[in-house]
């Protein structure tokens, strides 16, 4: 996670990194956090020339680390010429203030450079507004005695999204406009649970694509759909959600979702403000979980999915996990994932290897929730027609009889569809089900 695709960026900014491991998070890998760290560094747009790390019990409630600690710091920064410091932690207000007047330099903590980076990403007007939330909610009680550092917010990493004129607002200003920021959000909320709902009228069954960031979601995505947005190695390049149809071999469809990726310790103010976009996810039929088999922390970050999916309420949905990139990954690796996710896809979504297996398991997964059922409709009713396609495009047709003017359809029907079709069961059909 060191490379990738950066924010654009006019001059690229000299980052030093710091990690703190203490109390319940010795559990942590130091190395792994500061590696992902200097990954969401460069995705911000800056050069990462310098990371410390510490361990100690307690953080120190003034400085985070101790005094000797940052004194260390600010000579080396100054070394090396840094200009912003980022810690690996998220920081007090108080924290912020104080480390910032001890290193002479802006510091920014973990939470903030995930913000300013979704800020950078963000594309669509649903996004920015999601992002701007997420934002505003973490500057919220940080906007007390901190307008000295506000005021000198001219640009760089950590300034992107709400803008220096939003920050300086008093704390009820900030209040009016994240009350206003919710209203417009509940509205994209309902947009989409009415489409949602349409769906599911028509009773095509939906998965979300689910991975920690960089996994290959969206070139999974591409591969299922045939078209889609170009796959990018850039950290959160997805922060909109989209949904594309996904055509079977029988000709039945499906839609697929592809979705923000996670990372571990997510900021709770992003799972917060891109509920809309994460209802897609908590919503769908099926997960498809995404791994990245290239990646030296791939066990880290199929438990920071899990625990991610968990905190969003979509533990309990159904799952089929892919084992990705595995045209370029090691054997002995690709053998211990086996051990590990025994009923996983193995698919190089890059090349196509896999693909036909993953549809396989896809359609084993959503066929568990389908009833066989015979079906007669009337051959000179358009509505019947018209519910004849629909039938096409959401069950199996195992046979298709016209005589004397009724259409006799044996099909798999999805059971949530049932209801709707009750007049058409025939008789030994109803007598069977029932």
């Amino acid at each position: 996670m060191d490379g990738g695709p950066s924010l654009d960026c006019s001059a690229r900014e000299r980052a030093a990194i710091v990690g703190l491991v203490h109390g319940v998070d010795r559990s942590i890998d130091v190395e792994h956090s500061l590696r992902e760290l200097r990954g969401l560094a460069a995705t911000a747009g800056a050069t990462v020339v310098l990371r410390m790390s510490q361990e100690r019990r307690h953080p120190d409630p003034t400085l985070f680390l101790g005094r000797g600690k940052i004194e260390a710091l600010a000579l080396a920064c100054d070394e090396v010429r840094a200009d912003l410091v980022i810690f690996n932690n998220e920081l007090s207000p108080g924290q912020l203030r104080n480390l910032e007047q001890a290193l002479g330099r802006r510091v920014l903590d973990r939470t903030q450079l995930i913000l300013d980076i979704f800020a950078g990403r963000a594309r669509t007007r649903e996004g920015k507004l999601q992002v701007e939330l997420a934002q505003l909610s973490y500057l919220l009680p940080r906007l007390v005695g901190a307008g000295a550092a506000m005021s000198r917010l001219g640009g760089g990493i950590g300034t992107r999204g709400p803008g220096e004129t939003k920050l300086e607002t008093d704390r009820r200003g900030v209040r009016r406009r994240i009350g206003v920021l919710r209203r417009e959000l509940d509205v994209v909320r309902r947009r989409r649970t009415q489409l949602r709902e349409r769906r599911r009228k028509v009773s095509v069954p939906t998965l979300a694509l689910v991975g920690y960031t960089n996994a290959g979601k969206t070139t999974v995505f591409n591969l299922l759909t045939g078209r889609g947005p170009r796959p990018s190695g850039a950290l959160f390049a997805t922060l909109d959600p989209l949904v594309r149809p996904v055509k079977l071999p029988d000709a039945r469809r499906l839609l697929a979702a592809d979705t923000v990726g996670f990372i571990e310790r997510l900021p709770h103010e992003l799972v917060a403000a891109f509920r809309a976009t994460l209802e897609e996810v908590t919503r769908a039929d099926l997960l498809v979980h995404v791994i990245d088999v290239t990646s030296p922390s791939v066990d880290r970050q199929g438990d920071a999915v899990r625990r991610v999916l968990e905190e969003i309420g979509a533990g309990a949905i159904p799952r089929v996990d892919v084992i990705n990139k595995c045209d370029v990954a090691d054997s002995s690796e690709l053998e211990r994932l086996r051990r590990r996710y025994p009923e996983a896809v193995r698919l190089s979504a890059r090349t196509g290897t896999g693909k036909q297996v993953l549809i396989d398991a896809l359609v084993s997964h959503l066929s568990l929730d389908v009833t066989r059922v015979t079906l007669v409709f009337d051959d000179d009713s358009t509505a019947d027609q018209r519910r004849i396609t629909e039938l096409y495009r959401s069950a199996r047709v195992l046979a298709h009889v016209t005589q004397r003017g009724r259409v006799s359809i044996e099909a798999d029907v999805p059971r949530r569809a049932l209801n709707k079709l009750d007049r058409h069961m025939s008789a030994d059909t109803v007598g069977a089900e029932r």
